[in-house]
């Protein structure tokens, strides 16, 4: 929800970085990498205790991948660039779980769930994205929902900063990626049903 409704007030930021990497000769596959290797430390230092440096990368990271995408428009998009995206951002939430399940082994069981709840979520995102018409900017439908990224970011820093809170928080995170694969699920079904 957030990105789909707040992007608007940080794109030109986004944008200007995206054009500072363009003007010094980087690609969008090369920020997409960059914002992979720094994204999965979280793993390793949430593992070793070091949460608010933890957060921090997550949030570079993810700053990045929104720049990715931008420099991807400003240049040439690529079918390439979109599995690199789409499959390193998966890896990085991966590194975040398991950090997070072998530091706390007494939540590994509801960060299991929340796993098996990503990955169904993501079928249903996907396999919405390919059966549907593209009519925005991105390289394939997004079927918007309650939790996009800003909201898993967002709730993955809570779980870094509020471990004694990690069964709570892990649990709404559960139910808000739930209850999005339903409203995705519904959309298409109306979307596909119109087709």
């Amino acid at each position: 929800m957030l990105d789909t409704h707040g992007r608007k007030y940080v794109q030109p930021f986004i944008e200007k970085t995206a054009k500072i990497f363009v003007e010094v000769g980087l690609s969008a596959n090369q920020i997409t990498t960059t914002a992979f290797i720094i994204g999965v430390t979280t793993g390793p230092l949430i593992y070793f205790e070091y949460m608010g440096l933890a957060v921090l990368m997550l949030w570079i990271s993810g700053f990045l991948d929104a720049v990715d995408g931008t420099m991807a428009r400003l240049t040439k998009p690529s079918a390439w660039g979109t599995v690199l995206d789409v499959s390193f951002d998966r890896a990085v939430e991966i590194s975040v779980i398991i950090g997070l399940a072998f530091r706390f082994p007494e939540a590994m069981w509801i960060l299991l769930l929340l796993s098996v709840a990503i990955i169904y979520a993501m079928t249903v995102f996907l396999t919405v994205g390919a059966v549907s018409e593209n009519k925005g900017v991105k390289s394939f439908h997004y079927p918007t929902g309650l939790g996009e990224r800003s909201e898993g970011f967002i709730l993955f820093s809570l779980m870094m900063i509020f471990t004694n809170y990690l069964l709570w928080i892990t649990l709404l995170f559960l139910l808000m990626v739930v209850f999005t694969s339903l409203q995705r699920l519904a959309a298409a079904r109306k979307l596909l049903k119109d087709i």
